[in-house]
């Protein structure tokens, strides 16, 4: 059935690829985002786009108006030295969740999804390289990433309140490190999928084969492609279950087991200088699929190795046309 959605936060990574996905599925979509159109990371002309400042209460009332499905994307946030040094423009954010919750109340939007992130689990949780995964239950007791996380997990609740008081038919979706193209690449917001494929295609390009990691390469995460993401998010949206719910892979990777697939794939091999005084978030992260796997029947299944290559070959295009153009690359990132 047709429907009117809106994607607030769809000039950004995620939001991009969902509006391309249900635009092809013949819905009406409005995409809202803060950024000017040029910095959209994908723009479509089929789409009723608006540059829109979601934190005030207006645009959101205008941005819900007869809209049957609202995803909220809409954040500031980036890798771990963006949400470490920024804690108060991501907090910021509540008021995007609070204001779009009360324009879906207003307009009588049927179904809300909202973007959440592992980012809200319990720091004692996450201590050790060899990390355990996350159960959906391990939020509990609260002691999420400082600034971005708390932000992520009041804003769980409040979705959750407003499902109870006016029946809004919610999802909650914690994601684990998506990556792919199209995302952030460079200028401090990118995370270390993207970070690690610039840094090595630039020691080739300056022939000095040197990375700077931060930390000591051993911490560890889970990281997804953005085409599981999606499939995730739709497998979702059409699922008969409410609460917080972990979509991301299962394989526990090292950092520097991140640059070995990068090293690989570019046919290199690099010095890796660590540079232990920078932000490195949590010891280890890894995302528990059970419950995933019960809900939707599926898991995310692309492998890593898959879509770094895809991810790889897509910054270095961007990279050199970057670099033809006579721009500078702003490497102050992971």
């Amino acid at each position: 059935m047709r429907q009117r959605i809106l994607i607030a936060g769809g000039g950004g990574f995620i939001g991009g690829y969902l509006a391309k996905k249900l635009l092809d599925n013949g819905h009406d979509v409005l995409v809202a985002d803060i950024k000017p159109f040029s910095e959209w990371h994908q723009f479509h002309d089929h789409a009723d786009n608006r540059v829109l400042n979601l934190e005030e209460k207006g645009a959101c009332k205008e941005a819900a108006e007869a809209c049957d499905t609202i995803y909220n994307f809409a954040c500031n946030m980036g890798g771990m030295g963006f949400i470490e040094n920024n804690r108060a423009l991501c907090m910021l954010s509540v008021l995007i969740n609070t204001h779009l919750l009360m324009a879906a109340k207003e307009h009588c939007v049927k179904q809300y999804l909202y973007a959440s992130s592992a980012c809200v689990y319990a720091a004692d949780k996450q201590t050790s390289d060899a990390a355990q995964p996350l159960k959906e239950e391990f939020a509990y007791p609260a002691m999420p990433e400082d600034g971005y996380g708390w932000e992520k997990l009041f804003s769980e609740r409040m979705c959750h309140h407003f499902a109870e008081d006016y029946g809004l038919d919610l999802r909650v979706a914690r994601f684990h490190n998506v990556y792919g193209p199209f995302g952030t690449w460079d200028g401090g917001r990118e995370k270390a999928p993207a970070a690690i494929c610039r840094k090595v295609i630039e020691a080739v390009d300056k022939g000095n084969f040197e990375v700077e990691i931060w930390g000591d390469g051993e911490q560890s995460r889970s990281f997804m492609y953005i085409d599981d993401c999606i499939t995730g998010i739709c497998k979702l949206t059409h699922a008969d279950y409410r609460k917080p719910i972990n979509i991301g892979r299962d394989e526990l990777v090292t950092i520097n087991h991140l640059v070995d697939i990068v090293e690989e794939i570019a046919g290199v091999k690099v010095k890796r200088n660590y540079k232990l005084n920078a932000p490195q978030g949590v010891r280890g992260r890894n995302s528990d699929n059970e419950l995933i796997r019960e809900v939707l029947n599926w898991e995310p299944g692309i492998e890593l190795r898959d879509g770094m290559e895809k991810t790889f070959h897509w910054i270095k295009q961007k990279y050199e046309y970057s670099k033809k153009q006579g721009n500078p690359v702003l490497i102050d990132g992971i």
